[in-house]
C-alpha cells in the first residue's frame, strides 16, 4: 500500500505519481500516525514514528519536501554544529522540554545517524563565528573563533534531503505532496480528522498529466498526529504560519512569533555607501535583552548582515516594550585598551593606524565621524579626541530602522510554549495524541547548525513518542 502512494523524488527534482487513485482510497484509512510537514523535523519524526513497521502518512503542502534543507548553508546544508549545549538556544518558555529533547538524542547520536544510518559522511569546518548566551556554565567560545560546523563531505544539501526521504521510504512511510492541511478536528475518540484542500498534481512537475486530479476537500483520519509545519520564515518554502493558526485554534498558548536570524535595516546613505565591507566584530546589547555575539559583520545596501548580526537580530525584532535595545559594535578584534596603546605608540597619522586593522572605507568613515583629520598624528591626539574615536571604534551605536522580516529570516522566534508539551514525548498537554516538533515550538538557536540540531532532536522525540503511545 505504501509503495503505491509514495512520491518519488529524483535528482532532477522530477516528481512521479505511481497511482493517484490509491490516494483517494487511502484517505479513508485511519492511520496510526500522520505527520504534517515534510521539512527537517517532519521527516525525522516520520522515520522514527514508523519504527517497527507502523504505517505512517507524511503530508507536505508543497510539491517539494525538505525545501529548507535544500537551501540551507547556501545549498551545502550545515547539518549540525560541531559541539552543542542547550544554553545557546533562545526561548521565552520554561526550558525543560528543550533540554529533555536535546538530551534524548544528543549530538553524537545524531552524527552517527547521518553518517551510519543515512550514509551521509560529514566533515568539520571552523568559522570565525561566536555566540555567547548569558547562561551559566556555557563555554562555547574563544576570541573570534567559533565551535565549528558539520557539512556533508559532498557539499550537497540534496544528499541530506534525499537520504532522509530514502530512509523514510525504506521504513514504509507514505508521502503525499500538494496536500495542504487547512483544518484539524479532534474527535470524541481523541482521534483526529484533517481537512485537506487542493490536492492537485502540477503538470510542470508531473509529465504524466493524465494522472492529474483535483479533490478540493477531503479528510484524513489518524490516531496520533504530529505537527511539524514550521513557522513563518522563508514563506516561499510553504511556511506561512498555518500550523501555528491550527494549533492555536485547538487551545495552545503561543508566544507571538517574530523573525529571527534576519538581516537588519538602517544606517542611511553614509552606511549604505559601505556596502560590501566585511570584518569581524563584537556586538553587545544596551537595554532590553543582555546578549553578545562575535563574528563576521557585513554592510549591505539596506543595512547590516553577517553571522554576528543574524545571531543578535532577535534582540531587536522580538515584541517588547519600547524603546528598542541599542546594539553596540566593537569594530575589529581590538579592545579599547589595545586601540589606546596602538594610537599612543603610533608614529603615523590616525587613518594609518586604523586602516592597518580595519577595512579602509570603514576606517575613513570612523575618522570623519569622530571629527578628526586623517593625517593628524595619532600620538598627538588630545585625550577628548582620542576618547571620541575610541567610542566609535569599540562602542559604536548601530542605527537600526527595521529588519528584513520573514522573507530573509532563517528561523521564526516564538511559537507554541514549551510548557504546553510533555518534555519526554513532546505530546501536547492540551490535546492528547497530538505531538509538536521543530520550528512551531518556541525554540531557536544561533546560526551554525543549531536549528537543525533542534529539528532533528525534536522530530526524533515526537516520532518516538507518537509511535510508543500507539502500541
Amino acid at each position: 500500500m505504501n509503495d503505491r502512494a509514495w512520491v518519488t523524488i529524483s535528482n532532477a527534482e522530477g516528481l512521479a505519481w505511481e497511482d493517484n487513485a490509491a490516494r483517494g482510497r487511502m484517505a479513508e484509512t485511519v492511520w496510526p500516525v500522520v505527520v504534517v510537514g515534510a521539512g527537517a523535523a517532519g521527516l525525522v519524526a516520520a522515520i522514527f514514528a514508523a519504527e517497527g513497521g507502523r504505517p505512517v502518512l507524511l503530508l507536505e503542502r508543497t510539491d517539494r519536501p525538505g525545501q529548507k534543507i535544500l537551501i540551507a548553508g547556501g545549498g551545502r546544508c550545515n547539518v549540525l554544529p560541531a559541539q552543542a549545549h542547550s544554553g545557546v538556544f533562545e526561548t521565552d518558555s520554561p526550558r525543560e522540554a528543550l533540554e529533555a529533547a536535546l538530551a534524548a538524542w544528543p549530538l553524537d547520536q545524531q552524527t552517527r545517524f547521518f553518517e551510519h544510518t543515512l550514509g551521509v559522511r560529514l566533515k568539520r569546518e571552523d568559522f570565525p563565528t561566536v555566540f555567547t548566551p548569558p547562561y551559566p556554565g556555557v563555554v562555547m567560545t574563544s576570541r573570534f573563533g567559533g565551535p565549528g560546523k558539520l557539512f556533508p563531505v559532498s557539499d550537497q544539501a540534496r544528499q541530506v534531503r534525499d537520504a532522509l526521504l530514502d530512509e523514510a521510504r525504506r521504513r514504509g512511510v507514505t508521502l503525499w505532496t500538494n496536500a495542504s492541511v487547512e483544518k484539524i478536528e479532534r474527535l470524541k475518540t481523541n482521534d483526529w480528522r484533517l481537512k485537506i484542500e487542493d490536492w492537485k498534481l502540477k503538470p510542470s512537475h508531473h509529465p504524466s498529466s493524465h494522472l492529474q486530479s483535483s479533490n478540493p476537500q477531503s479528510s484524513v483520519f489518524s490516531h496520533r498526529l504530529i505537527i511539524a509545519t514550521g513557522g513563518l520564515s522563508v514563506p516561499t518554502t510553504g511556511s506561512d504560519g498555518t500550523g501555528l493558526r491550527l494549533v492555536e485554534a485547538l487551545g495552545h498558548a503561543v508566544t507571538a512569533p517574530y523573525p529571527a536570524l534576519t538581516p537588519l535595516l538602517g544606517g542611511g546613505p553614509a552606511h549604505h555607501a559601505l556596502a560590501g565591507v566585511s570584518l569581524p566584530v563584537r556586538l553587545t546589547t544596551e537595554g532590553g535583552l543582555s546578549r553578545q555575539a562575535e563574528g563576521s559583520f557585513l554592510f549591505t545596501h539596506r543595512g547590516y548582515s553577517g553571522p554576528a548580526v543574524l545571531d543578535m537580530s532577535h534582540a531587536v525584532t522580538r515584541p517588547q516594550p519600547a524603546p528598542r535595545p541599542t546594539l553596540r559594535v566593537q569594530w575589529g578584534e581590538q579592545s579599547a585598551e589595545e586601540w589606546t596603546a596602538a594610537l599612543v605608540q603610533a608614529r603615523g597619522g590616525v587613518l594609518q593606524v586604523l586602516r592597518e586593522r580595519l577595512p579602509e572605507r570603514l576606517a575613513r568613515h570612523l575618522v570623519a565621524e569622530a571629527g578628526l583629520v586623517e593625517t593628524q598624528r595619532a600620538a598627538e591626539l588630545r585625550r577628548a579626541d582620542r576618547q571620541r574615536l575610541l567610542d566609535r571604534l569599540t562602542r559604536y551605536p548601530l542605527p537600526i530602522s527595521g529588519d528584513e522580516g520573514y522573507r530573509k529570516a532563517e528561523v521564526t522566534g516564538g511559537g507554541v510554549r514549551l510548557d504546553q508539551v510533555h518534555p519526554a514525548t513532546l505530546e501536547s498537554r492540551v490535546c492528547p495524541n497530538l505531538f509538536l516538533c521543530g520550528e512551531i515550538l518556541d525554540v531557536f538557536g544561533p546560526i551554525g547548525g543549531y536549528n537543525f540540531l533542534w529539528a532533528w532532536a525534536s522530530g526524533y522525540v515526537a516520532g518516538r513518542g507518537a509511535s510508543a503511545s500507539d502500541k
